[in-house]
């Protein structure tokens, strides 16, 4: 799997980035060789050029050099600490580095919002996408089979599924998401009283400090770009209401722990997902096995889980 396009960084030196551009372009004709060409000439010009390192590594790797894509990926990641380009998760698909390394917040967030204008219609109409009407079946039957909700959190509401499917029967619908472009997609639908951008666990602890609550807080496939779901399980348990429902849907593996997909997607095991709701307090209703989306055609294997506080 090569490695996904990205947005453009400026080396700082014109002839250097003109150079970029021209590699692109040959990248655009199909001329793989001739891009890898021009990208060395840049990075020569410019040695921290982490946006050319990237994408030469994904040439690289495309044309099955797995260990001149390690080296310039590398690169990419030395020379860019904040990791927009997300060169240590390419690294880790490929074996080299840390095997399940962090996301980092800024790749997180250029991530949605380069995607944002057609996530949605790739979600639903490419991946098949059911994770907000399984999320809302399942806590539904949870609640006896009607469901009423005074005030919901739809934690990483991306362009607003989930607040959608939910909003009928939800009074005070509250958004957060770190990528301001997903947020403006969400606004667009009309359904939430409150909508915010920022990171998620920070929004929590300022929920915190405000002393909100809330009687549902619900993650649809959010945490598969969160490697450790301790945190988070320990801040939602500070705003949810002693009667409140947490639920979410994650990847998962057979194995043990958190492993990075070939999707550069975290799956959790069953095992994983259960320590970090009992260590936050949490009381496990359910964890079933569910599919939420495919990838190539085939259901992705996946968790739902539902818990409320002890």
């Amino acid at each position: 799997m090569a490695a996904p396009p990205v947005l453009f960084l400026s080396s700082g030196d014109l002839i250097a980035d003109r150079r970029y551009q021209w590699a692109m372009d040959h990248l655009t004709l199909g001329d793989l060789a001739g891009a890898a060409d021009i990208l060395i000439q840049a990075v020569e010009l410019a040695p921290g050029f982490a946006t050319a390192w990237f994408a030469l590594g994904a040439i690289r790797d495309k044309q099955g050099d797995c260990s001149g894509a390690v080296a310039a990926f590398e690169r990419a990641r030395d020379s860019d600490p904040d990791d927009y380009h997300g060169a240590r998760l390419q690294l880790a698909r490929l074996g080299a580095g840390e095997s399940t390394p962090e996301m980092r917040a800024v790749y997180v967030r250029r991530l949605f919002d380069q995607h944002a204008p057609r996530f949605e219609d790739s979600l639903l109409n490419r991946l098949a996408y059911s994770a907000p009407r399984k999320l809302l079946d399942a806590i539904t039957t949870a609640a006896g089979g009607q469901l009423y909700i005074a005030s919901m959190l739809d934690l990483g509401c991306g362009t607003g599924l989930a607040g959608a499917a939910f909003r009928p029967c939800v009074d005070w619908l509250v958004g957060v998401d770190r990528s301001g472009g997903m947020v403006e997609e969400a606004r667009a639908k009309g359904i939430y009283d409150r909508l915010v951008v920022s990171d998620l666990v920070q929004f929590v602890a300022d929920e915190t400090e405000t002393k909100t609550r809330y009687d549902l807080i619900v993650a649809a496939d959010v945490f598969v770009y969160m490697r450790d779901l301790a945190p988070v399980a320990c801040a939602v348990a500070c705003i949810l209401a002693p009667t409140g429902f947490f639920a979410f849907t994650v990847e998962t593996h057979t194995n043990q722990g958190v492993v990075l997909a070939p999707t550069l997607r975290y799956a959790h095991s069953e095992a994983h997902v259960r320590a970090a709701l009992a260590d936050a307090r949490f009381r496990a209703m359910t964890v079933d096995a569910v599919s939420t989306r495919t990838e190539n055609g085939v259901p992705v294997s996946g968790l739902l889980a539902i818990a409320t506080p002890e």
